[in-house]
């Protein structure tokens, strides 16, 4: 599964993109930051079982967290925002919200699955296969199944190991807890781009 470098690298390269004239390091950082921040459901998941991948990893949270920027940023000058950051801090909040949206969650969505409509609807999804076109065959999907093999699993019967809580209950003392960096070339060319767009720009912003 991806880690918390590999969602942090793509939200690098989404806040760069977005955050244009706005760009400062302070605004890449938070957003950064609120992208990392979601992989605590992790922590929370040690006394509510199932929680990580699952509360912070709903699309129901950028949801809500969108409708919050929304509504206070239509306050005009009562906005909570704009009274204290102008028009740059709503510029940031919403590129941290696509930023934890794009390099958050969809990273895990896209390769093991995140619990997505949670909590309204317990299962986990995962949006991986491909899409080609034979010419015996004709189109060709896997991506959607709406009559999958297996039940899809839940908060009750998945459990993702983290450096954590590496399984499921309590852990022997000799439990082994990885630490995952970069798992795959994929990861290790994201990583890499995404440092180098970010370093450019830094670079670019302090010498000017």
């Amino acid at each position: 599964m991806p880690s918390t470098v590999v969602h942090v690298a793509l939200a690098g390269l989404v806040g760069v993109a977005l955050l244009g004239e706005e760009f400062t390091p302070r605004a890449l950082g938070v957003v950064l930051v609120v992208t990392a921040a979601i992989d605590s459901d992790a922590f929370v998941g040690l006394v509510l079982p199932g929680a990580h991948r699952s509360l912070f990893h709903t699309l129901f949270f950028p949801l809500l967290l969108g409708l919050l920027v929304f509504a206070d940023s239509r306050r005009g000058r009562v906005s909570y925002l704009r009274d204290r950051w102008g028009d740059h801090g709503v510029r940031v909040a919403w590129v941290a919200i696509a930023g934890l949206t794009f390099g958050g969650i969809f990273p895990d969505l896209f390769t093991n699955g995140v619990n997505a409509f949670y909590p309204f609807h317990d299962t986990f999804y995962r949006v991986n296969g491909h899409l080609l076109f034979s010419s015996q065959r004709g189109l060709v999907q896997t991506f959607i199944e709406l009559t999958p093999e297996t039940p899809r699993p839940t908060t009750r019967t998945l459990h993702y190991s983290t450096a954590v809580d590496p399984t499921p209950g309590t852990e022997p003392e000799n439990v082994e807890r990885l630490f995952p960096v970069v798992m795959s070339g994929w990861q290790l060319m994201l990583v890499t781009i995404g440092g180098f767009v970010m370093s450019s720009r830094l670079w670019e912003f302090y010498r000017r």
